[in-house]
């Protein structure tokens, strides 16, 4: 039976309180805090850091599709499920697709990719889903919204939670929405909004699918669905529905916020941690209609306990100390632009041909004395393929090397004061790679005046800039977390 094998998520380091908020605009204050992805995170990365955390110890040869949910992908006209598949190696004969446009695009793409699998189309399909939404500042979703992701993969093999039924229905009801020429979420009067769409469909998607598969209430070790804005409407479905309050999911709102298309997901994935084998779960998610699900734990769950997930990250944090960093990381002022000069233009050709360099991070090893070597790829500025080994000096033998995954340290860094960053100074790092190999790159989510030579560093996927249509990513180094 087509089922999760594994699960992963992705929570930024950074918080900031709502009474930050409040100290800027007045109004309400709502309870708790945050998460505030980096200036250099997007619905991309994010999504690629919770399927990094999914894949742990699986072979990315023996994923058949990855499917990425979202409502704020970074294109309008190009596929970022490409982008996410190159940067976790995956091959090139798999299918890929966007699901975007609906805050529960993530179950619809879950559905999607039980379908392909029943059907035999594939075997295993990666669903990675991530949101990173604007509200209107001093206005209540900017308080609300948080930013974040999560992942699943789907399968028949090594199966840690059965999917025993699923029951959807499709509703027309815009509560929320954004144009495509909208920056900030728009909503209609609130009453109407959840009365008429959340409070009303969700409901009836779940009651479809216990009457459907005989369940009542009490079969259910945990519920799991999304929340919206206005949290107090979560128990209050739960309780409409004689659900117990502690099988209720935690909604994450205190902590992380509502993250939008990954919500649902990210909420299961923090359910499964917790999970015992015989678990059985209700998993639903809201968005212009409902998808709701029956899952069985099984004993594989133990075997996964291991990701950071939702827990590790959450203990992983570092509290903004204002509110005018968030609207500088957002773009939300306009600040003095760096007195330089205008950066060439990316080169798709480049970007093309070096794209396993650029987005996957690989590079060579030595067949004849062993020495791993990097050499970033010509379409971010970098050298000729490299030909000739750094140690020995033997010419063209070399193997394909991965670096993603490999911790390293601060060999030197430099804090430069005068760089075009959003977040100054610009931290440049030499590392050294454990089992060898050195390179050059940017760090993000540190505290300057923590970095040392010596300091134990990870590889993670970011956006190192916006130039002429054209989001280019890469891989900087941060402080290990969790």
């Amino acid at each position: 039976m087509v089922g999760i094998t594994s699960y992963g998520a992705y929570i930024p380091l950074h918080r900031l309180s709502r009474e930050e908020f409040f100290r800027a605009w007045g109004g309400l204050a709502l309870p708790g805090e945050r998460a505030v992805a980096n200036f250099d995170e997007d619905s991309v990365t994010m999504a690629t850091e919770a399927a990094i955390d999914c894949m742990k110890g699986i072979d990315p040869k023996t994923v058949d599709g990855l499917f990425f949910a979202t409502t704020t992908s970074p294109y309008r006209e190009k596929q970022c499920s490409t982008i996410i598949s190159v940067a976790l190696d995956l091959g090139r004969e798999i299918r890929t697709a966007d699901f975007t446009g609906s805050l529960r695009a993530g179950t619809i793409a879950i559905a999607s990719a039980m379908d392909a699998i029943n059907a035999g189309a594939a075997k295993s399909i990666m669903i990675t889903a991530a949101d990173l939404r604007l509200g209107a500042p001093a206005g209540d979703f900017e308080q609300a919204l948080g930013d974040g992701g999560a992942a699943l993969l789907l399968g028949e093999k090594g199966v840690i939670a059965t999917i025993e039924g699923s029951y959807s229905i499709s509703d027309d009801f815009s509560g929320v929405w954004r144009s495509d020429a909208d920056t900030f979420v728009r909503t209609w009067e609130d009453r109407m909004v959840l009365d008429e769409g959340y409070s009303a469909v969700l409901p009836e998607a779940i009651s479809g699918l216990m009457k459907k598969y005989n369940l009542a209430p009490g079969d259910f070790a945990k519920v799991v669905y999304d929340a919206p804005t206005d949290i107090r409407r979560h128990p209050r479905v739960a309780g409409g529905l004689k659900f117990d309050a502690a099988q209720l999911q935690d909604s994450l709102f205190m902590t992380v916020g509502n993250t939008g298309a990954a919500l649902a997901m990210m909420m299961l994935v923090a359910a499964l941690e917790e999970a015992k084998p015989g678990d059985r779960i209700l998993f639903a998610s809201y968005g212009n209609g409902a998808d709701a699900f029956v899952l069985q734990v099984t004993p594989e769950i133990e075997k996964v306990r291991d990701r950071r997930g939702i827990k590790n990250h959450l203990a992983s944090k570092r509290v903004l100390a204002n509110y005018e960093t968030y609207v500088r990381w957002r773009g939300l002022i306009t600040l003095e632009a760096a007195r330089r000069p205008d950066r060439s233009p990316t080169s798709i050709a480049g970007l093309w041909r070096d794209r396993r360099i650029i987005l996957g991070l690989w590079g060579v090893k030595c067949k004849v004395c062993g020495t791993p070597q990097y050499a970033q790829g010509a379409g971010l500025g970098g050298s000729t393929p490299l030909r000739v080994c750094v140690n020995c000096q033997a010419k063209d033998q070399f193997e394909d090397y991965r670096f993603t995954d490999k911790k390293a340290e601060i060999f030197t860094f430099t804090q430069d004061n005068l760089a075009d960053t959003v977040d100054p100074p610009a931290t440049i790092t030499v590392v050294d790679f454990e089992g060898g190999g050195r390179a050059v790159f940017d760090m993000t989510d540190r505290d300057p005046a923590e970095v040392k030579v010596g300091m134990p560093v990870e590889m993670t996927f970011r956006k190192l800039y916006f130039d002429r249509g054209v989001h280019n990513y890469f891989w900087k180094t941060r402080p290990l977390r969790c």
